[in-house]
């Protein structure tokens, strides 16, 4: 009778012991569930390998990561057609458009028209705001001084390159998000003078994508290398930049002087290589070993 009893209360204490345990086996399963899906959102997000700079006065760079995007827009117009291009090698892209005073310790003079920033910023704040009035000309004479000084090999981004960078992994409307207030500055008749449009703005004082890159939608219309083509059909699509007869060359993100439908991450203009406007600028791009 006593061994019976033993029996009955060893399978007892067995149960409770196997009841008690249960909370911990779930919350380590939960835990370990949450790990695992926590680590499968962070591996889906781009992000840069690294920043170089070359010397004191050169731009900043973020190093771009290999990968493969839809570039373009199937909704027609001079984005169409929408097509893959694939990037095999890393390169090296301008965190912010070259500033006046990185031109200035270039080229040794300042052609921006905003060149002291205006009665609502100190005048010292002008070194930050991006370069303007350059043409397509003037950009590639600095970029040869560039190269000179630092013996890189730098360049203006290709189109695919600018807009690969500008979309990362995100596919947004705009260079870092749908908001366009988020990561813009432009044209806005409702907001005061000084907070959207009436000029450009210091770089980098608002969001940047996920890449780490400013201003890519707004504040001054890019330079790209490209020749610009009326649309997309026969792009390269190895992320190189396309030639043509080079009357026109490609500019990108629009500026503090158009509306949010010029600054989205796939429109397009092609100008004149030889113009020099308030609101045009460039940021460079470097190849990599």
């Amino acid at each position: 009778m006593f061994r019976i009893n033993r029996q009955i209360l060893f399978c007892f204490n067995f149960a409770i012991l196997c009841l008690l345990m249960l909370p911990v086996q779930s919350e380590a399963s939960t835990k370990i569930k949450h790990k695992s899906k926590k680590q499968n959102s962070e591996s889906s997000v781009v992000a840069p390998d690294k920043s170089i700079k070359d010397c004191n006065v050169c731009p900043e760079m973020v190093v771009v990561p290999t990968g493969t995007f839809r570039m373009g827009s199937n909704n027609g117009g001079d984005g169409f057609p929408a097509h893959t291009v694939t990037f095999s090698r890393p390169f090296a892209i301008g965190k912010t458009e070259i500033t006046q005073l990185q031109w200035k310790a270039i080229m040794g003079n300042n052609p921006s028209h905003f060149a002291h920033a205006g009665d609502n910023f100190p005048v010292e704040a002008g070194v930050n705001f991006p370069v303007e009035k350059v043409s397509w000309d003037d950009a590639q004479e600095y970029i040869k001084k560039l190269s000179e000084k630092t013996g890189k090999q730098y360049r203006l981004p290709s189109e695919a390159e600018w807009e690969y960078a500008c979309r990362t992994d995100e596919m947004q409307e705009f260079c870092g998000d749908d908001n366009v207030d988020k990561v813009a500055w432009y044209r806005n008749s409702d907001s005061p003078k000084w907070q959207n449009g009436a000029a450009t703005h210091p770089v980098a004082t608002k969001n940047p994508n996920s890449f780490g890159l400013y201003d890519m939608s707004g504040n001054v219309w890019e330079w790209v290398e490209d020749s610009y083509h009326a649309n997309y059909r026969g792009a390269p699509t190895d992320g190189s930049a396309w030639e043509g007869d080079g009357e026109r060359r490609v500019l990108r993100g629009g500026s503090w002087d158009f509306t949010p439908l010029n600054l989205r991450s796939v429109y397009r203009s092609g100008e004149d290589p030889t113009i020099r406007d308030n609101d045009v600028g460039f940021r460079v791009a470097r190849t990599l070993p």
